[in-house]
């Protein structure tokens, strides 16, 4: 057995296949289900991809790389694991059916986690027999890599389950977040939906093309968004009288036709093709391989560079590295 276990994970695509890494490169072993007649290829990509940058960032011993297997059915990658994890599309019919059949196959002490990024868990569970042990556990692109994810419980989720899930991503070097309260989209995904609204409404009114509106972010606000968020960023703006005097002068603004966040652009085919167009203008040629290789070697480097301080994400990599060496028989 590897060190921390096995995990049984439905759905091997971008986000599952993103949580194989995470597992494997943790020391878990992983029994993986996907129908995808291109599955074992694609891991294979995303795998080498992840050691990649594993190597390259964390400084510190890494455990004994899991073994993975690709099995046939539901009930094979869940019997006898000690966690389960669905990355299945965002259907919730699709997904209902996965975890009914996971839940019947399943130790019943085993929690099962949904990768979802906005279905709300008590509708997820309602086929389960045991809807006590599902948990939304929601990660973000890279899964190896960004160490957040969304815990959220729903309404006849147990404590233990929860804690359990969060003690699972802290185990390979994540940062759970506990939603308190079921809501559409949870916390990150809601801030995310309104920046891309207003980003499909700039492009739609001729305002600025795609890359024009990922230059706005990444060479201004999305440097601070990277170790202080969004409201520490605020509260900073106020100078010394804090968040209170930011609100008092800038509070105004929320009024002004700033954005049309309560509107959305109709997605007509001369839309979806100006953004396609001007998407693949951006890439410049590079394949998807080739973006996420250079994504990887970007966010390493901001990672390690808020290590070195700790904080933040920095904060997160460095408390694994210790751990790491901890627990190492080196």
């Amino acid at each position: 057995m590897a060190e921390h276990g096995t995990v049984g994970l439905l759905g091997g695509g971008v986000i599952g296949g993103g949580w194989a890494a995470r597992f494997l490169l943790g020391g878990y072993d992983v029994r993986l289900y996907d129908p995808d007649p291109h599955a074992e290829r694609k891991l294979t990509e995303i795998l080498a991809n992840a050691r990649a940058a594993w190597t390259s960032m964390i400084d510190a011993p890494l455990p004994t790389e899991g073994r993975w297997t690709i099995v046939g059915s539901v009930a094979e990658a869940v019997s006898g694991v000690d966690f389960v994890q669905e990355s299945a599309p965002e259907r919730l019919e699709l997904k209902q059916a996965l975890l009914k059949e996971a839940d019947e196959a399943a130790a019943s002490d085993v929690v099962i986690a949904s990768s979802t990024s906005g279905l709300l868990p008590t509708l997820l569970a309602e086929r389960m027999v045991h809807p006590e042990r599902l948990v939304v556990g929601h990660p973000f692109n890279p899964v190896y890599l960004l160490p957040l994810v969304e815990v959220c419980p729903g309404a006849r989720t147990q404590v233990w389950a929860a804690e359990r899930a969060m003690s699972v991503y802290h185990s390979v070097g994540m940062r759970p977040l506990h939603v308190r309260k079921e809501v559409d989209g949870f916390i990150a995904d809601r801030l995310l939906e309104a920046l891309w609204r207003e980003a499909l409404w700039l492009v739609n009114d001729g305002v600025a093309t795609v890359e024009e509106v990922d230059d706005a972010i990444r060479f201004g606000a999305g440097l601070r968004w990277s170790f202080m968020g969004t409201m520490l960023t605020y509260r900073i703006a106020g100078g010394e009288g804090g968040m209170r005097h930011f609100m008092s002068q800038f509070g105004p603004a929320l009024q002004w036709p700033w954005t049309r966040l309560m509107d959305v652009p109709e997605l007509t085919d001369d839309l979806l093709d100006t953004i396609a167009a001007q998407s693949d203008a951006q890439a410049a040629g590079a394949d998807v391989r080739d973006l996420e290789r250079l994504r990887d070697r970007c966010l390493v480097a901001v990672m390690q560079g808020l290590r070195g301080v700790p904080y933040a994400a920095g904060e997160t990599l460095a408390s694994y590295e210790h751990h790491l060496r901890a627990t190492s028989p080196d």
